[in-house]
């Protein structure tokens, strides 16, 4: 089994994320994927807790498994005591599925900061990586210095920062989250004054 692994905090996901997993199945080409919703210890706070994080990436996962691919998620990450790294939720898989071949995603600007990430080298042990361009051919080299990076030209206008932004101003979210993900963001009052 071939398990693509995407990892992110998910405040809010959006159809970019939809459509990363949607390129990874036809692309890597992955059986499954697995998302994984953490506290990400270069990021700042979240704006919605980790239950609702959590709740709309099972709503993501609902998405993914509506194409016909299978989609789980995982909330590991977030049961642990200590900040939440990779390396160590890639160890965790790489128990729970030995024998299934990981490749793991990761967008063009969360790959930028790969050299501060922990154990970068144990990453690469674990799984393969598979990096989601957003400026086609622009944007740093260091893509291209490393031959063990798969690189992917997405394209994806949308970011959680926009849409926590939208939501604030009270503009609709329509068209950049999954409709499911819009009604849980109105429902539980998210990102109002963000």
């Amino acid at each position: 089994m071939h398990l693509a692994v995407f990892g992110g905090t998910f405040d809010p996901p959006h159809n970019g994320h939809l459509a990363l997993a949607l390129f990874a199945r036809e692309l890597l080409p992955a059986d499954r994927i697995l998302i994984s919703v953490s506290n990400n210890p270069l990021k700042s706070t979240c704006g919605a807790s980790d239950r609702q994080r959590l709740a709309m990436a099972e709503l993501l996962s609902l998405e993914v498994n509506r194409t016909g691919m299978d989609s789980d998620v995982s909330g590991w990450e977030l049961q642990q005591q200590t900040p939440s790294y990779t390396v160590d939720l890639l160890r965790h898989i790489r128990s729970s599925y030995p024998d299934a071949h990981l490749t793991l995603l990761i967008g063009e600007d969360s790959y930028l900061d790969f050299p501060r990430w922990r154990d970068p080298e144990g990453i690469f042990a674990l799984a393969d990586v598979a990096v989601f361009r957003r400026r086609g051919d622009a944007g740093p080299d260091m893509l291209a210095e490393d031959s063990r990076v798969r690189c992917i030209a997405f394209e994806a206008p949308v970011s959680s920062t926009m849409v926590r932004e939208l939501a604030a101003a009270g503009k609709s979210l329509r068209g950049i989250v999954p409709e499911s993900v819009m009604q849980y963001i109105l429902s539980e009052g998210l990102y109002r004054g963000a």
